[in-house]
Protein backbone atom coordinates (compact mmCIF):
# COMPACT_ATOMS: atom_id res chain seq x y z
CA UNK A 1 0.00 0.00 0.00
CA UNK A 2 1.54 3.44 -0.82
CA UNK A 3 0.25 6.68 0.70
CA UNK A 4 -1.18 8.40 -3.11
CA UNK A 5 -3.69 5.59 -3.50
CA UNK A 6 -7.16 5.48 -3.35
CA UNK A 7 -7.31 3.01 -0.60
CA UNK A 8 -5.19 4.65 2.08
CA UNK A 9 -6.35 8.04 1.68
CA UNK A 10 -10.14 7.09 1.62
CA UNK A 11 -10.15 3.98 4.14
CA UNK A 12 -6.96 3.26 5.48
CA UNK A 13 -6.01 6.82 6.75
CA UNK A 14 -9.43 7.76 8.11
CA UNK A 15 -10.02 4.93 9.62
CA UNK A 16 -6.90 4.81 11.86
CA UNK A 17 -7.49 8.65 12.84
CA UNK A 18 -10.76 7.69 13.71
CA UNK A 19 -10.00 4.95 16.54
CA UNK A 20 -7.00 6.61 17.15
CA UNK A 21 -8.68 9.91 18.08
CA UNK A 22 -11.75 7.82 20.06
CA UNK A 23 -9.36 5.73 22.36
CA UNK A 24 -8.15 7.04 25.60
CA UNK A 25 -3.91 7.88 25.81
CA UNK A 26 -3.48 4.70 27.61
CA UNK A 27 -3.96 2.75 24.36
CA UNK A 28 -3.23 5.30 21.77
CA UNK A 29 0.05 3.83 21.39
CA UNK A 30 -1.39 -0.14 20.74
CA UNK A 31 -3.92 1.01 18.12
CA UNK A 32 -0.95 2.96 16.27
CA UNK A 33 1.12 -0.21 16.75
CA UNK A 34 -1.70 -2.14 15.36
CA UNK A 35 -2.44 -0.12 11.98
CA UNK A 36 1.27 0.20 11.34
CA UNK A 37 1.34 -3.44 11.41
CA UNK A 38 -1.45 -3.73 9.38
CA UNK A 39 -0.40 -1.30 6.74
CA UNK A 40 3.23 -3.20 6.72
CA UNK A 41 1.21 -6.50 6.69
CA UNK A 42 -0.30 -5.59 3.49
CA UNK A 43 2.42 -5.75 1.23
CA UNK A 44 4.76 -7.67 3.29
CA UNK A 45 3.00 -10.58 6.11
CA UNK A 46 5.86 -12.40 6.32
CA UNK A 47 8.43 -10.00 6.82
CA UNK A 48 6.48 -8.73 9.81
CA UNK A 49 8.31 -11.08 11.87
CA UNK A 50 11.66 -9.82 10.76
CA UNK A 51 10.86 -6.37 12.01
CA UNK A 52 9.72 -7.94 15.26
CA UNK A 53 12.74 -10.03 15.82
CA UNK A 54 15.13 -6.86 15.52
CA UNK A 55 13.04 -4.63 17.07
CA UNK A 56 13.23 -7.37 20.06
CA UNK A 57 16.71 -7.71 19.49
CA UNK A 58 17.76 -4.34 20.51
CA UNK A 59 14.90 -3.72 23.22
CA UNK A 60 16.34 -6.32 24.80
CA UNK A 61 20.11 -5.78 24.36
CA UNK A 62 19.22 -1.68 25.30
CA UNK A 63 17.52 -3.18 28.95
CA UNK A 64 20.33 -5.50 29.33
CA UNK A 65 22.58 -2.42 28.28
CA UNK A 66 21.42 -0.46 31.17
CA UNK A 67 21.17 -3.03 33.81
CA UNK A 68 24.99 -3.55 33.88
CA UNK A 69 25.71 -0.21 34.29
CA UNK A 70 26.88 3.22 32.60
CA UNK A 71 30.26 1.64 31.64
CA UNK A 72 32.44 -2.34 30.60
CA UNK A 73 33.00 -4.52 28.60
CA UNK A 74 29.53 -6.15 28.56
CA UNK A 75 27.63 -2.76 27.39
CA UNK A 76 29.96 -2.78 24.10
CA UNK A 77 29.10 -6.35 23.92
CA UNK A 78 25.46 -5.86 23.57
CA UNK A 79 25.96 -2.82 21.40
CA UNK A 80 28.13 -5.30 19.29
CA UNK A 81 25.46 -8.40 19.45
CA UNK A 82 22.86 -5.65 18.27
CA UNK A 83 24.57 -4.15 15.66
CA UNK A 84 26.21 -7.12 13.76
CA UNK A 85 23.30 -8.71 13.99
CA UNK A 86 20.91 -5.82 12.41
CA UNK A 87 23.55 -5.46 9.80
CA UNK A 88 23.86 -9.41 9.46
CA UNK A 89 20.45 -9.39 8.28
CA UNK A 90 20.58 -6.19 6.23
CA UNK A 91 23.34 -7.74 4.52
CA UNK A 92 21.76 -11.11 3.57
CA UNK A 93 18.68 -9.68 2.21
CA UNK A 94 19.88 -6.90 0.53
CA UNK A 95 23.34 -7.70 -0.67
CA UNK A 96 23.43 -11.46 -0.85
CA UNK A 97 22.68 -11.79 -4.23
CA UNK A 98 24.95 -8.68 -5.01
CA UNK A 99 28.13 -10.58 -4.18
CA UNK A 100 27.44 -13.67 -5.58
CA UNK A 101 26.54 -12.10 -9.02
CA UNK A 102 29.96 -9.98 -8.37
CA UNK A 103 32.01 -12.35 -7.50
CA UNK A 104 31.21 -14.51 -10.73
CA UNK A 105 31.58 -11.31 -12.85
CA UNK A 106 35.41 -10.90 -11.17
CA UNK A 107 36.37 -14.48 -10.84
CA UNK A 108 34.56 -16.32 -14.05
CA UNK A 109 32.75 -18.63 -11.42
CA UNK A 110 28.86 -19.35 -11.66
CA UNK A 111 27.75 -19.85 -8.13
CA UNK A 112 23.96 -19.49 -7.98
CA UNK A 113 22.81 -16.35 -7.10
CA UNK A 114 20.39 -16.40 -4.26
CA UNK A 115 16.74 -15.24 -5.24
CA UNK A 116 15.81 -12.82 -1.89
CA UNK A 117 13.00 -10.80 -2.16
CA UNK A 118 14.12 -7.52 -0.34
CA UNK A 119 12.02 -6.54 2.55
CA UNK A 120 10.41 -2.72 2.34
CA UNK A 121 11.69 -0.53 4.07
CA UNK A 122 14.50 -2.57 5.66
CA UNK A 123 17.07 -0.39 5.53
CA UNK A 124 15.05 2.41 7.02
CA UNK A 125 14.15 0.83 10.20
CA UNK A 126 17.38 -1.12 10.20
CA UNK A 127 19.21 2.42 11.05
CA UNK A 128 16.64 3.74 13.46
CA UNK A 129 17.25 0.36 15.39
CA UNK A 130 20.37 1.14 15.54
CA UNK A 131 20.91 4.95 16.18
CA UNK A 132 18.35 3.86 19.33
CA UNK A 133 21.27 1.15 20.78
CA UNK A 134 24.45 3.34 19.87
CA UNK A 135 22.70 6.74 21.72
CA UNK A 136 21.80 4.39 24.61
CA UNK A 137 25.56 3.09 24.59
CA UNK A 138 26.84 6.63 24.38
CA UNK A 139 24.41 7.88 27.08
CA UNK A 140 22.43 10.02 25.51
CA UNK A 141 19.11 8.46 25.73
CA UNK A 142 17.50 6.51 28.74
CA UNK A 143 16.28 2.67 27.84
CA UNK A 144 12.51 2.06 26.59
CA UNK A 145 11.15 0.22 29.46
CA UNK A 146 7.82 -0.92 27.17
CA UNK A 147 8.66 -2.86 24.66
CA UNK A 148 5.23 -2.10 22.82
CA UNK A 149 6.23 1.88 23.12
CA UNK A 150 9.75 0.75 21.12
CA UNK A 151 7.95 -1.55 18.84
CA UNK A 152 5.41 1.77 18.02
CA UNK A 153 8.29 3.87 17.40
CA UNK A 154 9.85 1.43 14.78
CA UNK A 155 7.27 0.22 13.55
CA UNK A 156 5.53 4.01 12.92
CA UNK A 157 3.54 3.13 9.76
CA UNK A 158 4.09 7.28 8.08
CA UNK A 159 7.80 6.49 8.40
CA UNK A 160 8.23 3.04 8.55
CA UNK A 161 8.86 2.55 4.86
CA UNK A 162 10.64 5.23 3.73
CA UNK A 163 11.64 7.20 6.06
CA UNK A 164 12.15 9.95 7.19
CA UNK A 165 14.69 8.40 10.16
CA UNK A 166 13.73 9.39 12.77
CA UNK A 167 15.86 9.26 15.41
CA UNK A 168 14.35 7.46 19.07
CA UNK A 169 15.57 10.71 20.93
CA UNK A 170 13.62 13.21 18.91
CA UNK A 171 10.10 11.43 19.65
CA UNK A 172 11.42 9.37 22.84
CA UNK A 173 8.90 11.80 25.26
CA UNK A 174 6.19 12.33 22.73
CA UNK A 175 5.79 8.02 23.05
CA UNK A 176 4.82 8.78 26.39
CA UNK A 177 2.72 11.93 26.68
CA UNK A 178 1.85 14.26 23.69
CA UNK A 179 -0.95 16.97 22.81
CA UNK A 180 -2.85 16.43 19.97
CA UNK A 181 -4.56 19.69 18.96
CA UNK A 182 -6.84 20.61 16.47
CA UNK A 183 -4.06 23.43 14.72
CA UNK A 184 -1.50 20.66 14.44
CA UNK A 185 -3.91 18.26 13.09
CA UNK A 186 -4.59 21.36 10.25
CA UNK A 187 -0.92 21.72 9.99
CA UNK A 188 -0.65 18.43 9.10
CA UNK A 189 -3.44 17.41 7.02
CA UNK A 190 -2.26 20.64 4.73
CA UNK A 191 1.17 19.33 4.37
CA UNK A 192 -0.19 15.65 4.05
CA UNK A 193 -2.37 17.39 0.81
CA UNK A 194 0.69 18.98 -0.39
CA UNK A 195 2.82 16.01 -0.35
CA UNK A 196 -0.21 14.25 -2.21
CA UNK A 197 -0.52 16.83 -4.60
CA UNK A 198 3.56 17.01 -5.00
CA UNK A 199 3.47 13.06 -5.76
CA UNK A 200 0.31 12.29 -8.01
CA UNK A 201 0.30 15.67 -10.09
CA UNK A 202 4.07 15.81 -10.34
CA UNK A 203 6.30 13.13 -9.75
CA UNK A 204 4.52 10.59 -11.45
CA UNK A 205 4.08 13.09 -14.76
CA UNK A 206 7.47 13.09 -15.22
CA UNK A 207 7.95 9.96 -13.96
CA UNK A 208 6.17 8.99 -17.01
CA UNK A 209 8.28 11.32 -19.40
CA UNK A 210 11.81 9.42 -17.98
CA UNK A 211 10.37 5.90 -18.76
CA UNK A 212 9.12 7.19 -22.83
CA UNK A 213 12.37 8.93 -23.05
CA UNK A 214 14.99 5.89 -21.13
CA UNK A 215 13.43 3.04 -23.69
CA UNK A 216 14.37 4.41 -26.57
CA UNK A 217 16.87 3.30 -28.18
CA UNK A 218 19.97 5.28 -29.04
CA UNK A 219 19.43 6.23 -32.22
CA UNK A 220 16.39 7.59 -31.84
CA UNK A 221 17.28 9.52 -28.72
CA UNK A 222 18.90 13.22 -29.64
CA UNK A 223 21.30 14.85 -27.02
CA UNK A 224 18.44 17.54 -26.31
CA UNK A 225 15.69 14.73 -25.55
CA UNK A 226 18.67 12.74 -23.46
CA UNK A 227 18.87 15.80 -21.25
CA UNK A 228 15.26 16.03 -20.78
CA UNK A 229 15.36 12.53 -19.48
CA UNK A 230 18.27 13.54 -17.08
CA UNK A 231 15.74 16.27 -15.63
CA UNK A 232 12.92 14.30 -15.82
CA UNK A 233 13.73 11.78 -13.40
CA UNK A 234 15.39 14.36 -11.67
CA UNK A 235 12.21 16.16 -10.50
CA UNK A 236 10.71 12.56 -10.45
CA UNK A 237 12.95 10.93 -7.56
CA UNK A 238 12.83 14.71 -5.44
CA UNK A 239 9.15 15.36 -5.46
CA UNK A 240 8.32 11.27 -5.09
CA UNK A 241 10.66 11.71 -1.92
CA UNK A 242 10.35 14.70 -0.80
CA UNK A 243 6.42 14.31 -1.40
CA UNK A 244 6.88 11.43 0.69
CA UNK A 245 8.50 13.09 3.33
CA UNK A 246 5.94 16.05 3.51
CA UNK A 247 3.00 13.20 3.72
CA UNK A 248 4.78 11.63 7.00
CA UNK A 249 6.00 14.35 8.57
CA UNK A 250 2.06 15.74 8.04
CA UNK A 251 0.59 12.11 9.46
CA UNK A 252 3.18 12.81 12.33
CA UNK A 253 1.32 15.90 13.05
CA UNK A 254 -2.14 14.42 13.18
CA UNK A 255 -0.91 11.91 15.64
CA UNK A 256 0.76 14.47 17.55
CA UNK A 257 4.46 13.22 16.54
CA UNK A 258 7.25 16.14 15.31
CA UNK A 259 9.57 14.96 12.47
CA UNK A 260 12.32 16.55 11.57
CA UNK A 261 12.80 18.05 7.73
CA UNK A 262 14.05 15.46 5.50
CA UNK A 263 14.54 18.01 2.22
CA UNK A 264 14.89 21.73 2.11
CA UNK A 265 15.11 22.91 -1.43
CA UNK A 266 18.08 20.87 -2.39
CA UNK A 267 17.75 21.09 -6.48
CA UNK A 268 18.82 25.12 -5.42
CA UNK A 269 21.75 24.60 -3.55
CA UNK A 270 24.97 26.34 -4.63
CA UNK A 271 26.97 23.97 -3.76
CA UNK A 272 27.62 20.23 -3.95
CA UNK A 273 28.28 20.34 0.21
CA UNK A 274 25.05 22.76 0.08
CA UNK A 275 23.27 20.35 -1.74
CA UNK A 276 23.80 17.34 0.58
CA UNK A 277 22.74 20.00 3.67
CA UNK A 278 19.72 19.64 1.86
CA UNK A 279 18.60 16.29 0.60
CA UNK A 280 17.97 13.45 2.12
CA UNK A 281 18.63 14.85 5.77
CA UNK A 282 17.52 12.07 8.33
CA UNK A 283 20.02 9.96 5.95
CA UNK A 284 23.20 12.14 5.69
CA UNK A 285 23.21 13.25 8.71
CA UNK A 286 23.12 9.38 10.21
CA UNK A 287 26.08 8.82 8.46
CA UNK A 288 27.52 12.08 9.93
CA UNK A 289 27.02 11.05 13.67
CA UNK A 290 27.77 7.19 13.24
CA UNK A 291 30.17 6.58 10.53
CA UNK A 292 31.94 10.19 10.16
CA UNK A 293 32.58 11.43 13.27
CA UNK A 294 32.95 8.38 15.15
CA UNK A 295 36.05 7.93 12.48
CA UNK A 296 37.68 10.83 12.96
CA UNK A 297 35.84 13.24 10.75
CA UNK A 298 38.05 15.83 9.63
CA UNK A 299 40.27 15.98 12.97
CA UNK A 300 43.24 13.93 12.17
CA UNK A 301 44.95 15.29 8.87
CA UNK A 302 44.04 15.44 5.20
CA UNK A 303 45.01 11.89 4.20
CA UNK A 304 42.79 10.20 7.33
CA UNK A 305 39.68 12.94 6.35
CA UNK A 306 40.26 12.00 2.81
CA UNK A 307 40.08 8.02 3.88
CA UNK A 308 36.94 9.13 5.62
CA UNK A 309 34.98 11.18 2.81
CA UNK A 310 35.42 8.32 0.73
CA UNK A 311 34.40 5.33 2.81
CA UNK A 312 31.22 7.34 4.05
CA UNK A 313 29.88 8.00 0.29
CA UNK A 314 30.89 4.41 -0.34
CA UNK A 315 29.03 3.35 2.21
CA UNK A 316 25.83 6.21 1.24
CA UNK A 317 26.18 4.65 -2.38
CA UNK A 318 25.97 0.99 -1.20
CA UNK A 319 22.93 1.86 1.07
CA UNK A 320 20.96 2.63 -1.49
CA UNK A 321 20.99 -0.20 -3.49
CA UNK A 322 22.95 -3.97 -4.14
CA UNK A 323 24.20 -2.46 -7.56
CA UNK A 324 27.77 -0.65 -8.85
CA UNK A 325 25.69 2.36 -10.36
CA UNK A 326 24.91 2.79 -6.33
CA UNK A 327 28.81 2.79 -5.65
CA UNK A 328 29.02 4.47 -8.24
CA UNK A 329 27.09 7.47 -7.83
CA UNK A 330 28.55 7.68 -3.92
CA UNK A 331 32.00 7.59 -5.63
CA UNK A 332 31.43 10.36 -7.67
CA UNK A 333 29.64 12.24 -4.76
CA UNK A 334 32.94 11.67 -2.47
CA UNK A 335 35.10 12.84 -5.47
CA UNK A 336 33.32 16.02 -5.95
CA UNK A 337 32.94 16.78 -1.84
CA UNK A 338 36.77 16.18 -1.84
CA UNK A 339 37.40 18.26 -4.52
CA UNK A 340 35.10 21.43 -3.27
CA UNK A 341 36.99 21.00 0.17
CA UNK A 342 40.39 21.05 -1.15
CA UNK A 343 40.72 22.34 -4.35
CA UNK A 344 38.09 24.87 -5.76
CA UNK A 345 35.67 25.37 -2.95
CA UNK A 346 37.10 28.71 -1.89
CA UNK A 347 37.05 29.84 -5.54
CA UNK A 348 33.43 28.70 -6.42
CA UNK A 349 32.19 30.76 -2.87
CA UNK A 350 33.66 34.28 -5.25
CA UNK A 351 31.73 32.74 -7.94
CA UNK A 352 28.24 34.91 -8.81
CA UNK A 353 25.66 33.01 -7.57
CA UNK A 354 23.86 31.85 -10.84
CA UNK A 355 26.58 29.92 -11.53
CA UNK A 356 26.84 28.35 -8.93
CA UNK A 357 23.43 27.22 -8.73
CA UNK A 358 23.68 26.28 -12.55
CA UNK A 359 27.10 24.55 -11.50
CA UNK A 360 24.89 22.38 -8.93
CA UNK A 361 22.42 21.61 -10.48
CA UNK A 362 23.86 20.46 -13.55
CA UNK A 363 26.02 18.14 -11.53
CA UNK A 364 23.10 16.54 -9.25
CA UNK A 365 21.43 15.76 -12.96
CA UNK A 366 23.92 13.98 -14.34
CA UNK A 367 24.14 12.37 -11.00
CA UNK A 368 21.28 10.82 -11.19
CA UNK A 369 21.15 9.31 -14.48
CA UNK A 370 24.14 7.17 -12.72
CA UNK A 371 21.40 6.66 -9.79
CA UNK A 372 18.61 5.63 -12.16
CA UNK A 373 20.83 3.37 -14.64
CA UNK A 374 21.75 -0.33 -12.81
CA UNK A 375 22.66 -2.05 -15.79
CA UNK A 376 26.48 -1.10 -16.66
CA UNK A 377 26.06 -1.23 -20.77
CA UNK A 378 23.05 1.57 -20.28
CA UNK A 379 24.40 3.41 -18.33
CA UNK A 380 27.43 4.22 -21.08
CA UNK A 381 25.07 4.16 -23.44
CA UNK A 382 22.93 7.10 -22.25
CA UNK A 383 26.26 9.10 -20.68
CA UNK A 384 27.26 8.90 -24.37
CA UNK A 385 24.17 10.23 -25.63
CA UNK A 386 24.42 13.24 -23.03
CA UNK A 387 28.09 14.45 -24.18
CA UNK A 388 27.66 13.08 -28.13
CA UNK A 389 26.04 14.35 -31.01
CA UNK A 390 24.26 11.00 -31.88
CA UNK A 391 22.62 9.53 -35.05
CA UNK A 392 19.75 11.89 -34.24
CA UNK A 393 21.64 15.46 -33.61
CA UNK A 394 21.44 17.69 -30.92
CA UNK A 395 17.30 18.33 -31.06
CA UNK A 396 14.45 16.47 -33.26
CA UNK A 397 10.74 16.53 -33.45
CA UNK A 398 10.42 14.18 -30.34
CA UNK A 399 12.00 16.36 -28.57
CA UNK A 400 9.55 19.07 -29.14
CA UNK A 401 7.26 16.79 -29.11
CA UNK A 402 7.91 15.90 -25.09
CA UNK A 403 8.08 19.61 -24.41
CA UNK A 404 4.52 20.24 -25.64
CA UNK A 405 3.04 17.51 -23.96
CA UNK A 406 5.45 18.21 -20.79
CA UNK A 407 6.82 20.77 -20.69
CA UNK A 408 4.10 22.82 -18.46
CA UNK A 409 3.93 20.10 -16.09
CA UNK A 410 8.52 20.32 -15.78
CA UNK A 411 8.10 24.01 -15.66
CA UNK A 412 5.48 24.06 -12.43
CA UNK A 413 8.23 21.23 -10.99
CA UNK A 414 10.78 23.41 -11.41
CA UNK A 415 9.61 26.19 -10.05
CA UNK A 416 8.25 24.46 -6.90
CA UNK A 417 11.54 23.08 -6.33
CA UNK A 418 12.76 26.24 -5.55
CA UNK A 419 11.37 27.70 -2.46
CA UNK A 420 8.55 29.95 -3.82
CA UNK A 421 6.11 28.61 -1.57
CA UNK A 422 7.19 29.89 1.66
CA UNK A 423 8.14 33.25 -0.04
CA UNK A 424 4.23 32.98 -1.13
CA UNK A 425 3.36 32.28 2.73
CA UNK A 426 5.28 34.78 3.80
CA UNK A 427 3.42 37.50 1.42
CA UNK A 428 0.32 36.32 2.07
CA UNK A 429 1.14 36.60 5.82
CA UNK A 430 1.73 39.89 5.37
CA UNK A 431 -1.38 40.66 3.41
CA UNK A 432 -3.72 39.11 5.65
CA UNK A 433 -3.83 41.46 8.17
CA UNK A 434 -7.70 42.29 8.30
CA UNK A 435 -8.23 39.77 5.52
CA UNK A 436 -7.41 36.36 7.37
CA UNK A 437 -11.01 35.23 6.66
CA UNK A 438 -10.56 35.46 3.29
CA UNK A 439 -7.05 34.17 2.25
CA UNK A 440 -8.21 31.68 4.73
CA UNK A 441 -11.17 31.43 2.75
CA UNK A 442 -9.53 31.02 -0.96
CA UNK A 443 -6.33 28.47 0.30
CA UNK A 444 -8.98 26.16 1.79
CA UNK A 445 -10.81 26.08 -1.85
CA UNK A 446 -7.18 25.75 -3.62
CA UNK A 447 -6.21 23.19 -1.68
CA UNK A 448 -9.91 21.39 -1.83
CA UNK A 449 -9.58 21.49 -5.75
CA UNK A 450 -6.02 20.07 -5.60
CA UNK A 451 -7.42 17.39 -4.02
CA UNK A 452 -10.11 16.74 -5.76
CA UNK A 453 -7.22 16.77 -9.01
CA UNK A 454 -5.41 14.61 -7.61
CA UNK A 455 -8.19 11.87 -6.72
CA UNK A 456 -8.81 12.39 -10.20
CA UNK A 457 -5.20 11.14 -11.05
CA UNK A 458 -5.00 8.40 -8.86
CA UNK A 459 -8.10 7.00 -9.82
CA UNK A 460 -7.10 6.92 -13.65
CA UNK A 461 -3.04 6.46 -13.57
CA UNK A 462 -1.85 3.27 -13.28
CA UNK A 463 1.52 5.06 -13.01
CA UNK A 464 2.02 5.68 -9.47
CA UNK A 465 5.39 4.13 -7.65
CA UNK A 466 7.57 5.34 -4.46
CA UNK A 467 10.82 4.95 -5.69
CA UNK A 468 12.72 4.94 -2.44
CA UNK A 469 10.44 1.58 -1.62
CA UNK A 470 13.34 -0.70 -2.75
CA UNK A 471 15.73 0.71 -1.15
Amino acid sequence: MVFSCIPFVFFFLPLCLLLYYAVPFSWKNGTLLFFSLLFYAWGEPLYILLMLFSTLLDYTNGRLMERFGTTGPRRAFFLCCSVCINLSILAFFKYAGFAVSSVNGILGTQFAAPQIHLPVGISFYTFQTMSYIIDLYRGRIKAERSYISYLTYVSMFPQLVAGPIVRFSDIQARLHSREITFAAFEQGLLRFMMGLFKKVLIANQAGALWEEIRVLGVGETSVATAWLGALSFTLQLYFDFSAYSDMAIGMGKMLGFDYNENFRYPLAAVSVTDFWRRWHISLSTWFRDYVYIPLGGNRKGIPRHLFNIALVWFLTGLWHGASWNFVLWGVYYGVLLILEKYIWGKALEKAPRPFRHIYTFLIVVFGFVIFAITDAGELRNYIGLLFSCGASGWFDTRFLWYLDNYGPVLLLACVLACPVYPWICQKAATLSRGKSRLLSAFAAIAVLLLFVLSTAYMVSDTYNPFLYFRF
